[in-house]
This record gives structure tokens, C-alpha cells and sequence, in this order.
């Protein structure tokens, strides 16, 4: 199956690197590009794109609240938003991930590993490597004047053994290291993930990691 990609950056040189990239996959074709927020979603309801790769630092609309409007969209449900960051400089990534992103690239990424995220995140797979996403969490999720309330309910109604997948997702690992790590078959963890993501309320994989940090699960610092 192609993915469907629409391209959301503010720079052309950028966009139109992205596109030859994502071009030359032949799994995946470039359907709409945008060069603020309300062009990516505008093009999001009509271009019926499956993955949008959204830079956060955008005129007329960021990146952020572009996000949020899509994640709200009932007719966009199946839409995956990857955000785009510098990463060291960006504070907002959490933001982006509450807003209902699935995932962050770091703008300098190599060309096979945004081919390769782009796959992962249209799998239904988030994409949150377990350094960045600790030191990320650490430095804004729980810092003093940034608390805030997770849109999604918290881990008291899972049992043992859902926390503990849950504690593996939020430190980054794929269904089949989760099954490695707690001795189950693929299968059984995938299926344990989707009963978590139904008694939270999580749109994806990548708000189960907010929830684990949130709810002190999962402590900053110890990935």
C-alpha cells in the first residue's frame, strides 16, 4: 500500500528536499505540500494524506496548534502527524505530542531514517527514541512551571502487567522488544497495547508516553 504523505515546512528548500526524498520511496508519494499551518490543514481534509511531516515553527498557524486541529478532526482520525524539531532548541515538542502528534524528527535526520520513520509512524508505530524522549520529558513535561493535565486518563485502572507494557512504551520499545523483554508473543503485546490505549483514551502509542511520565510511572532521567 503507498502512504500518502503531505509535506508542512515554511522554508521551500526544505519542503522540496523532503519531497524528492519521499518521491523516490516506492512505497510512498507526496500528495499536497504546505507552507503554513492553515494550508497543512486545509490540504489535511483535502488531499486525504495518511502521514503529514509538520515543521512547528510556522507563519499564520505553528506547527502545534495545526496538530490539534487535525488530531480533533473526527473525519481526519486516521491521519498520523510526524512534528519536526531542532530538538535542543525546541520546547514545544511535548506540546506536540499532547496535541496529538505521533512522533518527532530532528531536522538534520538522514534521508533513509525519515523514509524509515515515515514507515514506522504510518504502521501506527510512534516514533519516540528512548534518550531524546527521557531528556525531553525531563526537561519540560516535569519541570515547576510547566504542569499541566494529561488529556487522557491516568494508569490506576490497568493491571500489573499492563503498567509494566505501559512502562516499555514509554521507553521507546516496539511491540516485539516488549514481547522479548516480558516473555510474551508479539500478538499478546500488541493486543496488550491496544487494551491500554482503550482504558486511557490514548489516541496513539506516543500519548501512552506522555501518560507514563505524567503520572510518575516512568521517572525522567532513569532511560
Amino acid at each position: 500500500m503507498t502512504i500518502r504523505v503531505l509535506l508542512a515546512d515554511d522554508q521551500n528548500l526544505v519542503r522540496a528536499s523532503f519531497a524528492m526524498l519521499v518521491s523516490s520511496a516506492g512505497d510512498m508519494e507526496v500528495v499536497a505540500e504546505a507552507g503554513t499551518g492553515r494550508e497543512a490543514v486545509a490540504l489535511a481534509r483535502s488531499a486525504r494524506a495518511d502521514l503529514i511531516v509538520m515543521d512547528i515553527r510556522m507563519p499564520d498557524l505553528d506547527g502545534i496548534e495545526a496538530t490539534r486541529l487535525i488530531a480533533a478532526d473526527e473525519d481526519l482520525a486516521g491521519v498520523k502527524v510526524l512534528v519536526l524539531t531542532t530538538y535542543d532548541t525546541d520546547e514545544h515538542i511535548v506540546e506536540a505530542l499532547r496535541a496529538g502528534a505521533s512522533g518527532f524528527l530532528v531536522k538534520d535526520i538522514k534521508p533513509a531514517e525519515l523514509l524509515d520513520a515515515i514507515r514506522t509512524v504510518a504502521a501506527g508505530e510512534s516514533l519516540l527514541s528512548p534518550g531524546p524522549t527521557s531528556r525531553l520529558i525531563a526537561r519540560f513535561l516535569r519541570a515547576p512551571d510547566t504542569a499541566t493535565t494529561s488529556a487522557v486518563g491516568g494508569p490506576s485502572g490497568l493491571s500489573e502487567r499492563e503498567r509494566q507494557v505501559l512502562a516499555l512504551v514509554a521507553r521507546g520499545l516496539n511491540n516485539s522488544e516488549i514481547a522479548d523483554a516480558l516473555g510474551l508473543s508479539p500478538l499478546t503485546a500488541k493486543t496488550h497495547v491496544s487494551r491500554i490505549m482503550g482504558k486511557l483514551g490514548a489516541r496513539d502509542r506516543a500519548q501512552l508516553v506522555i501518560v507514563a511520565y505524567e503520572s510518575g510511572l516512568v521517572i525522567p532521567g532513569t532511560v
